[in-house]
């Protein structure tokens, strides 16, 4: 072999040591959700790290890089039947209420304050507090909420335009939690309409329905029934059935567990210029359950 061929293997195999092992930051971004893990009592369950998440994009299994509790505030929209149909359970809203904000906006393990809003929607959509860190100004609000006899629910209207005003708010971690009645629903809006603004704005919907789903209904509740079954899955929220209105507290408790003891789980994706359809967290434990909603991307500068 000559000395210059020699020389050129070589600088071959200097570029390829070089490059050698790939690094994840080399060929994959990052990406991360807020992940709620719970057992089957609903308590959230501490301790987990990497091994312990099971990440999906579109059914391919990710890297999952780290794990680490979810320390950034909230912005939590509580939506509330004021309804003529909600008139048994208002008591309950407004006894219950007060501990579950005040829970919320206490200050976490970083010192940051979650903001909580009021908002109700029997008849059109109307904010009783605005987004506050002050359990003393939402108590104001809950003060506000009442039956409004002859008034219907606008539940669909009230996330389209709940999901919107975090967009301009440009909340960085949205919830929205609601508090509906089984019965009529009023909103125009179809159920395609809500669920592509509710997926856009990154905000995990929690319901918590009083009484029992009819069978007979009308296209406005079945427009309903879709937005809480499809938009709760690909949101990472959940829904839950009150029988008894007795029960808010213990259940506004176990959320309010639940939303304060997230985690926020990074992992690896390919780059790539498409991006994923479906994304899904799920616990690799036996009899956890987890889910998970992605974190908003930051604008660029």
């Amino acid at each position: 072999m000559t000395p210059q061929r020699a020389c050129g293997f070589a600088l071959v195999a200097a570029a390829i040591a070089a490059a050698w092992p790939p690094t994840v930051g080399a060929q994959a971004i990052q990406r991360s959700l807020y992940v709620s893990v719970v057992n089957d009592a609903g308590v959230p369950v501490p301790g987990l790290g990497p091994t312990d998440f099971v990440v999906r994009e579109d059914n391919a299994t990710r890297e999952v890089l780290s794990v680490s509790p979810a320390q950034e505030p909230m912005q939590i929209a509580v939506l509330v039947d004021t309804s003529q149909g909600a008139r048994n359970v208002i008591q309950f809203m407004r006894q219950e209420l007060p501990a579950f904000v005040t829970t919320l906006t206490n200050p976490n393990e970083s010192g940051a304050k979650s903001q909580v809003a009021i908002i109700a929607f029997g008849e059109r959509p109307t904010v009783f507090a605005e987004y506050s860190s002050n359990p003393k100004e939402l108590q104001k609000g809950i003060n506000r909420i009442w039956s409004t006899h002859g008034s219907g629910a606008y539940f669909l209207d009230a996330v389209f335009e709940t999901s919107q005003a975090f967009k301009k708010r440009e909340a960085m971690r949205p919830v929205i939690v609601a508090l509906v009645v089984e019965g009529g629903e009023l909103s125009y809006r179809q159920y395609d309409q809500v669920l592509d603004v509710l997926r856009a704005g990154n905000a995990p919907l929690y319901a918590l329905m009083f009484g029992t789903p009819s069978s007979s209904l009308t296209d406005e509740a079945r427009n309903r029934n879709v937005v809480l079954d499809r938009g709760i899955v690909a949101t990472g929220g959940n829904r839950e059935q009150l029988l008894a209105p007795s029960g808010l507290g213990d259940r506004l408790k176990l959320l309010a567990n639940q939303l304060t003891h997230q985690y926020r789980v990074t992992y690896a994706r390919p780059q790539s210029l498409i991006p994923p359809e479906r994304i899904t967290v799920a616990a690799a434990k036996p009899g956890l359950v987890a889910r998970g909603t992605p974190v908003k991307e930051q604008a660029r500068p």
